[in-house]
């Protein structure tokens, strides 16, 4: 049976002290009403530690949003997955469309930094999705289906099993728009179709496809009721514990 999952991605957002309350407000409310989904909290790196702290007495689990692709040296700002390992964070994004956008990672990078995280037995939240131009280009199905052929079909069965993905339509990320849960079940579905044919039928049951895309505490419940919508990637409702419990609360 595959997880369900809320995972909120704070990107770069809040003060140190700011992080804090927000982190020990969404763990008191959870600690009154206990999730049915596991909850993830992807934060900067200057707040892993601390946020990492709660999820040691919480029901929250710990990402970080990036990773180096390199295993160490002289790459000055930049984090490994064994520092990050050396932290027991379990979780950690990469590929999302902001990343590919404005720091031009690539699907060969990605794969690398797929390998890089597994290798220290760190869970790949691994972000996949369409621009607008190519949805309207009816382009949606080829752009995704390449991304994780190149990303991530490198992996063997038992590898690719240690994945979770996350479907983010790049034109309703920040925008206010939302796939319609109709788009949503269909690119997921598609999706675990392509991991079906590569992997067989039981890898792609217990795969986690997350939504991502302005998915908020008004629309969650519709969007996570489809059959292939295991869960979210949250940004702007993830900022608010409210928000961000009432998405949780959703399943």
């Amino acid at each position: 049976m595959r997880q369900k999952i809320v995972a909120g991605n704070w990107k770069m957002n809040k003060l140190f002290h700011e992080a804090e309350d927000l982190v020990s407000e969404i763990a008191n409310e959870l600690e009154d009403h206990e999730p049915d989904c596991e909850v993830i909290i992807c934060t900067p790196a200057v707040f892993l530690e601390m946020t990492s702290d709660y999820a040691d007495e919480s029901q929250i689990k710990t990402a970080a949003q990036n990773v180096s692709q390199y295993t160490s040296g002289a790459y000055t700002g930049e984090i490994s997955a064994e520092m990050l390992a050396s932290m027991e964070i379990g979780y950690c994004v990469i590929g999302h469309s902001e990343r590919r956008k404005y720091f031009g990672e690539t699907d060969e990078l990605l794969a690398e930094k797929t390998e890089r995280l597994l290798e220290n037995n760190i869970k790949p939240i691994f972000c996949i999705g369409e621009v607008l131009e190519e949805r309207e280009a009816s382009k949606h199905f080829e752009v995704v289906e390449s991304q994780i052929s190149k990303g991530l079909f490198n992996l063997n069965k038992e590898e690719f099993s240690n994945i979770i993905l996350a479907y983010e339509p790049v034109w309703a990320i920040g925008t206010g728009k939302t796939a319609s849960p109709q788009q949503a079940q269909e690119m997921h579905s598609f999706i675990r179709k392509l991991i079906e044919k590569k992997y067989g039928a039981e890898t792609a049951d217990n795969t986690s496809i997350l939504y991502g895309g302005s998915c908020n505490a008004k629309n969650a419940k519709e969007l996570f009721a489809n059959a292939d919508v295991d869960g979210g990637l949250i940004g702007g409702a993830s900022l608010k514990a409210d928000d961000f419990v009432k998405i949780i609360q959703s399943f």
